[in-house]
Protein backbone atom coordinates (compact mmCIF):
# COMPACT_ATOMS: atom_id res chain seq x y z
CA UNK A 1 0.00 0.00 0.00
CA UNK A 2 0.88 3.53 -0.61
CA UNK A 3 2.85 4.75 2.88
CA UNK A 4 1.95 8.58 1.67
CA UNK A 5 -1.84 7.56 2.56
CA UNK A 6 -0.69 6.88 6.10
CA UNK A 7 -1.63 10.66 7.25
CA UNK A 8 -5.03 10.42 8.77
CA UNK A 9 -5.36 13.82 9.84
CA UNK A 10 -6.54 14.94 6.77
CA UNK A 11 -10.53 15.53 6.55
CA UNK A 12 -11.92 12.56 4.54
CA UNK A 13 -14.08 14.01 1.88
CA UNK A 14 -15.02 10.22 1.00
CA UNK A 15 -17.06 8.71 4.56
CA UNK A 16 -14.60 5.48 3.76
CA UNK A 17 -11.19 5.38 2.32
CA UNK A 18 -10.72 4.60 -1.78
CA UNK A 19 -8.32 2.12 -2.88
CA UNK A 20 -7.53 2.05 -6.07
CA UNK A 21 -7.09 -1.18 -7.49
CA UNK A 22 -4.34 -2.01 -10.91
CA UNK A 23 -5.52 -4.66 -13.38
CA UNK A 24 -3.26 -6.99 -15.73
CA UNK A 25 0.74 -6.61 -15.35
CA UNK A 26 -0.37 -3.44 -13.34
CA UNK A 27 1.62 -2.13 -10.28
CA UNK A 28 1.57 0.74 -7.32
CA UNK A 29 4.56 1.97 -9.02
CA UNK A 30 7.61 1.16 -10.95
CA UNK A 31 11.00 3.14 -10.29
CA UNK A 32 8.76 5.93 -8.63
CA UNK A 33 6.45 5.78 -11.75
CA UNK A 34 2.53 5.14 -10.95
CA UNK A 35 0.25 2.93 -12.13
CA UNK A 36 -2.94 5.60 -11.77
CA UNK A 37 -1.05 8.92 -13.11
CA UNK A 38 -1.34 11.44 -10.86
CA UNK A 39 -5.25 10.34 -9.75
CA UNK A 40 -4.05 9.37 -6.07
CA UNK A 41 -2.57 12.45 -5.37
CA UNK A 42 -5.67 14.99 -6.40
CA UNK A 43 -7.79 12.43 -4.49
CA UNK A 44 -5.66 13.53 -1.27
CA UNK A 45 -5.55 16.94 -2.24
CA UNK A 46 -9.32 16.65 -1.94
CA UNK A 47 -8.63 15.73 1.63
CA UNK A 48 -9.94 11.95 0.74
CA UNK A 49 -7.63 8.53 1.96
CA UNK A 50 -6.14 6.85 -0.82
CA UNK A 51 -4.76 3.54 -0.56
CA UNK A 52 -2.79 1.68 -4.04
CA UNK A 53 -2.36 -1.78 -2.96
CA UNK A 54 -0.66 -4.14 -5.10
CA UNK A 55 -1.75 -7.61 -6.33
CA UNK A 56 0.01 -9.81 -8.51
CA UNK A 57 0.47 -8.33 -11.66
CA UNK A 58 -0.30 -11.65 -13.78
CA UNK A 59 -2.62 -14.21 -11.85
CA UNK A 60 -5.68 -15.36 -11.81
CA UNK A 61 -8.93 -13.27 -9.99
CA UNK A 62 -9.41 -15.45 -6.83
CA UNK A 63 -5.62 -15.07 -6.37
CA UNK A 64 -5.54 -11.42 -6.86
CA UNK A 65 -8.79 -11.10 -4.96
CA UNK A 66 -7.44 -12.86 -1.90
CA UNK A 67 -4.26 -10.59 -2.05
CA UNK A 68 -6.45 -7.65 -2.11
CA UNK A 69 -8.30 -9.02 0.76
CA UNK A 70 -5.75 -9.36 2.88
CA UNK A 71 -4.26 -5.10 2.31
CA UNK A 72 -8.62 -4.45 2.92
CA UNK A 73 -8.33 -5.99 6.03
CA UNK A 74 -4.62 -3.60 7.17
CA UNK A 75 -6.43 -0.91 5.70
CA UNK A 76 -9.74 -1.56 7.59
CA UNK A 77 -7.43 -1.81 10.69
CA UNK A 78 -4.80 1.18 10.17
CA UNK A 79 -7.43 3.63 9.54
CA UNK A 80 -10.54 2.36 11.86
CA UNK A 81 -12.86 2.65 8.90
CA UNK A 82 -15.58 0.30 8.55
CA UNK A 83 -15.90 0.16 4.62
CA UNK A 84 -13.79 0.87 1.88
CA UNK A 85 -14.36 1.92 -1.65
CA UNK A 86 -12.75 -0.14 -4.19
CA UNK A 87 -11.79 1.68 -7.66
CA UNK A 88 -10.56 -1.25 -10.05
CA UNK A 89 -8.79 -0.57 -13.58
CA UNK A 90 -9.41 -3.57 -16.34
CA UNK A 91 -8.89 -6.78 -14.14
CA UNK A 92 -8.81 -4.56 -11.19
CA UNK A 93 -12.40 -4.39 -11.39
CA UNK A 94 -12.99 -8.23 -11.59
CA UNK A 95 -10.35 -8.66 -8.53
CA UNK A 96 -12.30 -5.84 -6.42
CA UNK A 97 -15.75 -7.40 -7.44
CA UNK A 98 -14.13 -10.99 -6.08
CA UNK A 99 -13.79 -9.33 -2.29
CA UNK A 100 -17.03 -6.74 -2.53
CA UNK A 101 -18.87 -10.55 -3.10
CA UNK A 102 -17.12 -12.68 -0.55
CA UNK A 103 -16.80 -10.02 2.04
CA UNK A 104 -19.54 -7.38 1.60
CA UNK A 105 -19.42 -5.94 4.86
CA UNK A 106 -15.90 -4.72 4.37
CA UNK A 107 -17.03 -2.87 0.67
CA UNK A 108 -19.12 0.43 0.49
CA UNK A 109 -18.81 0.38 -3.23
CA UNK A 110 -17.24 -1.20 -6.39
CA UNK A 111 -16.14 1.26 -9.42
CA UNK A 112 -15.20 -0.18 -12.39
CA UNK A 113 -13.06 1.55 -15.08
CA UNK A 114 -12.39 -0.39 -18.08
CA UNK A 115 -13.26 -3.03 -16.54
CA UNK A 116 -13.70 -6.85 -18.11
CA UNK A 117 -16.92 -7.37 -16.30
CA UNK A 118 -17.88 -9.75 -19.84
CA UNK A 119 -14.79 -10.43 -20.72
CA UNK A 120 -12.10 -9.65 -23.08
CA UNK A 121 -12.07 -10.50 -27.01
CA UNK A 122 -8.96 -9.97 -27.19
CA UNK A 123 -7.82 -12.52 -24.42
CA UNK A 124 -9.86 -14.95 -26.19
CA UNK A 125 -7.46 -14.68 -29.37
CA UNK A 126 -4.71 -14.61 -27.58
CA UNK A 127 -6.09 -18.19 -25.49
CA UNK A 128 -6.59 -19.68 -29.46
CA UNK A 129 -3.02 -18.81 -30.71
CA UNK A 130 -1.83 -20.48 -27.17
CA UNK A 131 -4.16 -23.35 -27.14
CA UNK A 132 -1.10 -25.66 -27.95
CA UNK A 133 -0.02 -27.39 -24.45
CA UNK A 134 3.15 -26.46 -25.11
CA UNK A 135 3.06 -22.52 -26.51
CA UNK A 136 1.26 -22.37 -23.80
CA UNK A 137 3.31 -23.36 -21.21
CA UNK A 138 6.39 -21.74 -22.86
CA UNK A 139 4.41 -18.43 -23.29
CA UNK A 140 3.41 -18.66 -19.68
CA UNK A 141 7.02 -18.94 -18.59
CA UNK A 142 8.45 -16.44 -20.94
CA UNK A 143 5.97 -13.50 -19.87
CA UNK A 144 6.26 -14.61 -16.16
CA UNK A 145 9.93 -14.62 -16.06
CA UNK A 146 9.25 -10.63 -18.09
CA UNK A 147 6.54 -10.03 -15.34
CA UNK A 148 9.42 -11.04 -12.50
CA UNK A 149 11.75 -8.61 -14.26
CA UNK A 150 9.41 -5.43 -14.06
CA UNK A 151 8.12 -6.00 -10.51
CA UNK A 152 11.99 -6.10 -9.34
CA UNK A 153 11.38 -2.56 -9.59
CA UNK A 154 8.01 -2.18 -8.35
CA UNK A 155 7.34 -2.05 -4.52
CA UNK A 156 5.81 -5.75 -4.55
CA UNK A 157 8.83 -8.00 -5.58
CA UNK A 158 7.71 -11.29 -4.80
CA UNK A 159 4.32 -12.05 -5.65
CA UNK A 160 3.39 -14.99 -7.81
CA UNK A 161 2.25 -14.81 -11.27
CA UNK A 162 0.49 -16.83 -13.60
CA UNK A 163 -0.31 -15.59 -16.90
CA UNK A 164 -1.60 -18.04 -18.30
CA UNK A 165 -4.20 -18.34 -15.35
CA UNK A 166 -4.69 -14.50 -15.71
CA UNK A 167 -5.75 -15.09 -19.25
CA UNK A 168 -8.09 -18.01 -18.86
CA UNK A 169 -10.40 -15.55 -15.89
CA UNK A 170 -10.33 -12.39 -18.25
CA UNK A 171 -12.04 -14.65 -21.71
CA UNK A 172 -15.22 -14.39 -22.30
CA UNK A 173 -15.69 -18.16 -20.64
CA UNK A 174 -13.69 -17.11 -17.70
CA UNK A 175 -15.41 -14.42 -16.56
CA UNK A 176 -19.04 -15.52 -17.75
CA UNK A 177 -18.31 -18.19 -15.25
CA UNK A 178 -16.73 -15.87 -12.79
CA UNK A 179 -20.49 -13.67 -13.30
CA UNK A 180 -22.57 -16.79 -12.54
CA UNK A 181 -21.21 -17.43 -9.22
CA UNK A 182 -20.61 -13.68 -8.56
CA UNK A 183 -23.41 -11.65 -10.32
CA UNK A 184 -23.78 -8.64 -8.69
CA UNK A 185 -23.78 -5.31 -10.54
CA UNK A 186 -24.37 -7.24 -13.75
CA UNK A 187 -27.19 -5.74 -15.97
CA UNK A 188 -30.40 -8.00 -17.19
CA UNK A 189 -29.39 -7.41 -20.71
CA UNK A 190 -26.56 -6.74 -23.08
CA UNK A 191 -25.63 -3.27 -23.20
CA UNK A 192 -27.79 -2.08 -20.11
CA UNK A 193 -26.93 -2.01 -16.88
CA UNK A 194 -27.28 -3.60 -13.48
CA UNK A 195 -28.40 -2.13 -9.97
CA UNK A 196 -26.46 0.66 -8.25
CA UNK A 197 -27.66 -0.77 -4.83
CA UNK A 198 -27.26 -4.61 -4.74
CA UNK A 199 -28.70 -6.65 -2.10
CA UNK A 200 -25.78 -7.77 -0.52
CA UNK A 201 -25.40 -3.61 0.75
CA UNK A 202 -22.39 -2.57 -1.88
CA UNK A 203 -22.95 -0.14 -4.74
CA UNK A 204 -22.07 -0.60 -8.30
CA UNK A 205 -20.28 1.46 -10.54
CA UNK A 206 -19.01 1.79 -14.12
CA UNK A 207 -17.16 3.82 -16.74
CA UNK A 208 -15.10 3.58 -19.98
CA UNK A 209 -13.76 4.41 -23.09
CA UNK A 210 -14.11 3.63 -26.67
CA UNK A 211 -11.25 4.25 -29.48
CA UNK A 212 -13.32 5.29 -32.35
CA UNK A 213 -14.60 8.66 -30.67
CA UNK A 214 -10.29 9.71 -30.13
CA UNK A 215 -9.25 11.88 -33.31
CA UNK A 216 -7.28 9.98 -35.21
CA UNK A 217 -3.38 11.22 -35.56
CA UNK A 218 -0.07 9.13 -36.56
CA UNK A 219 1.04 8.64 -33.36
CA UNK A 220 -2.40 6.42 -32.35
CA UNK A 221 -3.49 5.02 -35.36
CA UNK A 222 -0.07 2.94 -35.06
CA UNK A 223 -0.45 2.20 -31.71
CA UNK A 224 -0.56 -1.38 -29.93
CA UNK A 225 -4.18 -0.67 -28.72
CA UNK A 226 -5.42 0.78 -31.65
CA UNK A 227 -4.13 -2.13 -33.67
CA UNK A 228 -5.56 -4.59 -31.44
CA UNK A 229 -8.92 -3.30 -31.70
CA UNK A 230 -8.77 -4.56 -34.98
CA UNK A 231 -9.30 -8.18 -33.55
CA UNK A 232 -12.89 -7.25 -32.04
CA UNK A 233 -15.86 -9.05 -33.27
CA UNK A 234 -18.54 -8.60 -31.23
CA UNK A 235 -17.57 -4.84 -30.69
CA UNK A 236 -15.30 -3.76 -33.58
CA UNK A 237 -16.49 -0.23 -33.67
CA UNK A 238 -16.68 0.21 -29.83
CA UNK A 239 -13.73 -0.64 -27.72
CA UNK A 240 -10.89 0.54 -26.26
CA UNK A 241 -8.32 -1.59 -27.72
CA UNK A 242 -8.56 -3.97 -24.88
CA UNK A 243 -12.03 -4.31 -23.85
CA UNK A 244 -15.02 -3.68 -25.48
CA UNK A 245 -17.93 -1.06 -24.49
CA UNK A 246 -20.81 -3.20 -23.06
CA UNK A 247 -18.39 -5.46 -22.34
CA UNK A 248 -17.45 -2.91 -19.30
CA UNK A 249 -20.80 -2.30 -18.10
CA UNK A 250 -21.37 -3.02 -14.40
CA UNK A 251 -23.82 -1.57 -11.99
CA UNK A 252 -24.86 2.38 -12.86
CA UNK A 253 -23.38 2.84 -16.31
CA UNK A 254 -21.68 6.23 -15.61
CA UNK A 255 -20.75 6.58 -19.21
CA UNK A 256 -18.76 4.02 -21.61
CA UNK A 257 -18.38 6.04 -24.62
CA UNK A 258 -15.84 8.63 -23.29
CA UNK A 259 -13.04 9.37 -25.68
CA UNK A 260 -10.50 7.48 -24.34
CA UNK A 261 -8.71 3.97 -24.73
CA UNK A 262 -7.90 1.40 -22.08
CA UNK A 263 -4.08 3.20 -21.04
CA UNK A 264 -5.84 6.95 -20.74
CA UNK A 265 -8.33 5.67 -18.38
CA UNK A 266 -5.82 5.68 -15.60
CA UNK A 267 -4.39 8.65 -17.02
CA UNK A 268 -0.92 7.29 -19.18
CA UNK A 269 1.37 7.39 -20.43
CA UNK A 270 2.61 10.65 -18.29
CA UNK A 271 -1.00 12.50 -18.50
CA UNK A 272 -0.71 12.39 -22.18
CA UNK A 273 -4.09 12.02 -23.38
CA UNK A 274 -6.57 13.45 -25.91
CA UNK A 275 -7.31 17.00 -25.58
CA UNK A 276 -10.94 16.44 -25.27
CA UNK A 277 -10.86 14.45 -21.91
CA UNK A 278 -9.24 14.65 -18.89
CA UNK A 279 -9.52 11.30 -17.07
CA UNK A 280 -8.47 12.37 -13.82
CA UNK A 281 -11.53 15.01 -13.67
CA UNK A 282 -13.39 11.96 -14.04
CA UNK A 283 -12.58 10.38 -11.19
CA UNK A 284 -12.95 13.75 -9.08
CA UNK A 285 -16.18 13.83 -10.52
CA UNK A 286 -17.25 10.08 -9.06
CA UNK A 287 -15.14 11.60 -5.86
CA UNK A 288 -18.04 13.74 -5.19
CA UNK A 289 -20.79 11.65 -6.43
CA UNK A 290 -19.50 9.20 -3.45
CA UNK A 291 -19.30 11.73 -1.59
CA UNK A 292 -22.94 12.93 -1.68
CA UNK A 293 -24.18 9.39 -1.83
CA UNK A 294 -22.44 9.48 1.74
CA UNK A 295 -19.55 6.56 1.10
Amino acid sequence: MDRKSNDLTITHSTKYPILLVHGLFGFEKIAGYPYFYKIDELLRQQGTVVFTPVVSAANTTENRGEQLLLQVQQILDLTKADKVNLIGHSHGALTARYVAACHPKLVASVTSVNGVNHGSEIADVMLKVLKNKISSSIANKLITNFVNSITLLSTKRHLPQDFIGALNCLSTEGVNQFNNQYPQGIPETWGGEGLELETNGVYYYSWSGILNTIPITLSNKFSLLSLASKYFVKELEQNDGLVGRFSSHLGKVIRSDYPMDHAAAVNQIRGKCNASIDPVQIYLDHLHYLTLKGL
